[in-house]
């Protein structure tokens, strides 16, 4: 086990492995061939790769820094220099053999030993000078070895002649003695030359020969000469076999190295770390960058419980928490746990740690050693990952998979009672025309606002999805009433009805709710979705802004709206649609000035339908674009035939304007019809300001520089705003028949409304048309406002190609014919009472009543034809038809007249009473 708190030789364990961090000089020889030097005595430093004979420090980082080794300072290498700095301790230890010499002689040296003796101790004394000198040699040049002779053989046989001239001229010394001595001062030699085989060799041989020097032997020579060969050779051999292992070693320790300083800087760079406990559990290493985040140093985090290191989750332990304390108790194995750090960030931080259990060489457990990586950014992106998988991107609401997913685990709850639930879907009215006209950065901020407005109404009470679109979801678990349900239904279409503001406009949409019930409706998740669309459907094709509950009937009506569709898209193919004009009529002159074109179609099987039937299945299916080329082509054709005074008026709907390619395909409408451009005009409404930008006034400037007219359909119905009045080229301004109808009845605010409708048109030099005109009352009042045309039913139905050609054959002259008032004269009151329908009562208020109809409140979403038995006493009952309902408010239709009392009021009672109560007065019979 490693000390604690100290930098760990990953993955070896032995001491004396080279620090990381540190460098020293590498010799590189001639052939490029690097040395190796390794010390006995001392740890190993790394060494640099440098030039030949050069030497210098290069940074851990730098390239080529992976190490040799050489010893530390005060020693040289013994595999490559014979003179070792440790030479020096040769000189007391030749003046000791002396000493002890005269010790047994009991007498002095002479002068003549006693010099040669100081020469060879100078001569050792030297030996750190001569060694820096031979480093700086080249470990194959022959200066070494003049450089050894002089620092070791030079001593050695001074110090043998010295010794034995003593021995010759004093009898008290024997040779034992002195061969004693010489045989000590080798082996002092061998020790302090650290295993330098040459030079061991070489103080030997020179010893003995500066013994053999005083005896002048010459067979003593020879002994010495031919031992000193053996020697030699075995020295060589011995030292081959060193470098052999000393290249192992320095191999081994380069790797071990490598491994070090790569672990080294895969903590550094923050990729991983690594740990280590005692076999309790204890930790007795982790890297530093880990004992930073924990707020301690290494020393601080040694001694800590390894599971301190973790968060452990309020109320329990995390499940990997738990397979920590398993693995740690069981002395196993493992890898991978996901763990929450003990950091004191503010963000959470996640690691994922392994490790093994450590064993000694009997196989006693000495505790665990492993690694960890940073897993924070990793569930970071899982997160996100999730987060795209289960939640809508633009407004952070549960997706379709989501949604789905929790109406899935409602319908297999154990418990019967809490599988039931209310499931809403809910379609965005005009949405598509605000992503068309403005672009769909704008139809995303618009989605957003929806979501937040849509989450704050449900609240608590359920879940909010988008699944996808303008399409959301609405979850409700339990059991609801149906009263409770339409109120939620109501509130949401009120809200989702507020104005939005988008990129400094107030855009206005619609929504529309389809609702669906389990087990009402259906027991699976498919069948209550497709009975919620259905639903949806049906409120849509009623006439949006409504809610609608899951019936039965709804399929047939599918079928039937399905069927319309396939016939539309025949009709198209087959050239059945037919096109309608309406004369448009100048008030000062009552000639008709031109025609609106009209769209009809003559059905094969229920004769001609109503656009509203059709036109909204031609936009939700984008044949609108066709239908409205086709349009433009024909208008144009039969404007042709016309006289040249009379012009055509087609409608352009927000899509075709939006279209790039409009004032292309009006040119060749033109062109192909041989007409004058100033003939045609293009109603646009007011929809497509809805993203007005530089591409809505380049559309206006092009189409006017084609030379068609240009008039505003149906102004003050939509988004209203004064500001575009002043930069389109408009030439006309047409009043919706909203603002027309009723405007002549006393106390109506219409005509004030049209009035200044006018004067602004006036203003800016626009004609202005009012449509829908059908009484004797309503033309005189539009007229007297200033009106510079009329177009409704009081001049002229809609008539076919044929019709128009007939009628302008009679001239341009018109004649008002039609009734001076719009409907027969009618009372408030607020007066109660009761409706039946379906076996169902509903309680309700008259606000108005005539003879053939009322205003009645306080019924929602009323479809149109749908008849009530309308209680209006005790005794006294009627039928009655819805013809119109908006919110709250329903417009009802008597199957028969009611009767008047002599003041021309409405009576409420029963005729047959009133005979019966008195005899005064005649009676008018109901019906």
């Amino acid at each position: 086990m490693a000390k604690t708190g100290s930098r760990r030789r990953w993955p070896t364990a032995g001491e004396g492995v080279p620090d990381s961090r540190a460098s020293a000089p590498l010799r590189v020889d001639a052939a490029g061939e690097s040395e190796l030097t390794v010390s006995h005595d001392s740890a190993p430093d790394i060494l640099a790769v440098d030039e030949p004979v050069l030497e210098a420090t290069a940074p851990r980082s730098a390239a080529g820094n992976f190490a040799l080794l050489r010893p530390k300072g005060g020693s040289s290498d013994p595999l490559f220099y014979f003179i070792a700095r440790r030479w020096e301790l040769m000189a007391p230890c030749m003046i000791c053999a002396l000493v002890i010499m005269g010790l047994v002689a009991r007498a002095a040296p002479g002068p003549g030993p006693s010099l040669l003796t100081l020469f060879a101790a100078l001569g050792c004394l030297a030996a750190p000078w001569l060694a820096r000198i031979e480093e700086r040699c080249a470990h194959d040049s022959w200066k070494r070895y003049p450089l050894m002779l002089l620092a070791i053989a030079l001593p050695m046989a001074l110090f043998g002649t010295a010794a034995t001239d003593w021995t010759l001229s004093s009898p008290e010394l024997g040779g034992s003695v002195t061969i004693s001595v010489f045989v000590l001062t080798v082996l002092l030699a061998t020790v302090l030359l650290e295993g330098r085989q040459t030079s061991i060799v070489t103080a030997t041989v020179a010893l003995w020969c500066g013994a053999s020097l005083p005896s002048t032997s010459f067979h003593a020579f020879g002994l010495i000469v031919a031992g000193s060969a053996v020697g030699l050779v075995v020295a060589r051999r011995q030292m081959r076999t060193a470098a052999a292992e000393s290249a192992r070693g320095a191999e081994q320790a380069l790797r071990q190295h490598r491994a070090e300083e790569l672990l080294g800087e895969y903590e550094d760079t923050g990729q991983g770390w690594f740990w280590e406990s005692d076999r309790r559990g204890l930790v007795t290493y982790v890297s530093p960058r880990i004992a930073q985040l924990l707020g301690c140093t290494q020393e601080e985090a040694a001694g800590r419980t390894f599971a301190s290191l973790f968060h452990v989750e309020t109320g329990g332990q995390q499940e990997s928490e738990r397979t920590l304390a398993f693995h740690f108790a069981t002395r196993s194995s493992f890898q991978d746990l996901t763990v929450r750090a003990a950091t004191g960030e503010a963000d959470e931080r996640w690691w994922s740690i392994s490790g093994r259990p450590v064993l000694d060489q009997f196989h006693n457990f000495l505790g665990f050693r492993g690694s960890g990586t940073d897993l924070t950014e990793t569930r970071k992106s899982q997160q996100h990952v999730t987060q795209l998988a289960r939640f809508d991107s633009l407004t952070a609401l549960a997706n379709r998979y989501q949604m789905a997913e929790w109406l899935e685990k409602i319908l297999t709850s154990p418990r019967l009672e809490s599988r039931a639930c209310a499931v809403f879907l809910l379609d965005l009215d005009r949405f598509k025309q605000v992503n068309d006209t403005m672009g769909h950065p704008a139809g995303d901020a618009l989605l957003k606002q929806v979501a937040e407005r849509l989450t704050g109404t449900v609240g608590a009470m359920g879940r909010v999805g988008r699944l996808g679109g303008d399409e959301f979801q609405v979850l409700l678990p339990g059991h609801h009433q149906h009263e409770g349900l339409a109120h939620l239904a109501r509130r949401i279409i009120e809200n989702l009805s507020q104005a939005y503001p988008i990129d400094g406009a107030q855009v206005t949409i619609g929504a529309s709710v389809g609702i669906s019930l389990c087990p009402d409706n259906g027991v699976t998740a498919e069948e209550i979705i497709r009975n919620a669309d259905l639903a949806l459907y049906a409120a849509k094709g009623g006439g949006r802004g409504r809610h609608y509950f899951y019936d039965d009937d709804l399929h047939s009506d599918v079928k039937e709206r399905q069927q319309l569709e396939q016939d539309l898209r025949d009709a198209i193919a087959l050239g059945t649609l037919e096109l309608h004009y309406q004369p448009q009529i100048r008030t000062t002159t009552e000639r008709i000035t031109g025609f609106e074109a009209l769209l009809r179609w003559n059905h094969p099987r229920h004769g001609y339908l109503s656009p509203a039937r059709f036109v909204p299945v031609a936009e939700e299916t984008g044949l609108v674009a066709e239908i409205g080329e086709w349009a433009l082509r024909t208008a144009c054709r039969h404007l042709a035939a016309w006289p040249d005074e009379v012009r055509v008026a087609v409608n352009v709907s927000p899509l075709q304007f939006s279209n790039p390619a409009l004032p292309s395909i009006v040119t060749r409408a033109i062109a192909d019809a041989g007409i004058a451009p100033s003939r045609l005009e293009l109603e646009i409404t007011e929809s497509v300001f809805l993203g007005e930008d530089e591409s809505t006034e380049a559309m206006f400037a092009a189409l006017k520089a084609i030379g068609v007219r240009l008039a505003l359909d149906d102004f003050g119905t939509g988004y209203s705003s004064l500001g575009y009045l002043k930069k389109a080229p408009f030439d006309k301004i047409k009043l919706d028949q909203s603002f027309v109808r009723g405007a002549a009845i006393e106390g109506s605010r219409n005509g004030a409304i049209i009035s200044s409708i006018v004067s602004l048109a006036e203003a800016l030099n626009m004609e202005t048309t009012a449509e829908g005109v059908e009484t004797l009352d309503e033309l005189d009042l539009v007229r007297l406002l200033g009106c510079s045309h009329v177009q409704g039913y009081i001049y002229e139905r809609p008539l076919d190609g044929v019709g128009v050609a007939a009628r302008l054959a009679l001239g341009l002259g018109a004649t008002a014919q039609g009734p001076r008032s719009a409907r027969a004269p009618r009372q408030t009151m607020l007066r109660k009472v009761m409706l039946e329908h379906g076996g169902h009562i509903y309680h309700a208020t008259i606000r108005n009543v005539s003879q053939t109809g009322a205003l009645v409140e306080g019924l929602w979403n009323v479809p149109v034809e749908t008849c009530f038995a309308l209680h209006l006493s005790d005794d006294h009952v009627v039928l009655a038809h819805a013809r119109w309902c908006r919110e709250d408010h329903m417009g009802v239709e008597f199957a028969a007249p009611l009767e008047l009392d002599a003041h021309g009021a409405v009576l409420f009672t029963a005729p047959r009473t009133l005979r019966e109560a008195s005899d005064s007065g005649p009676m008018r019979k109901a019906g």
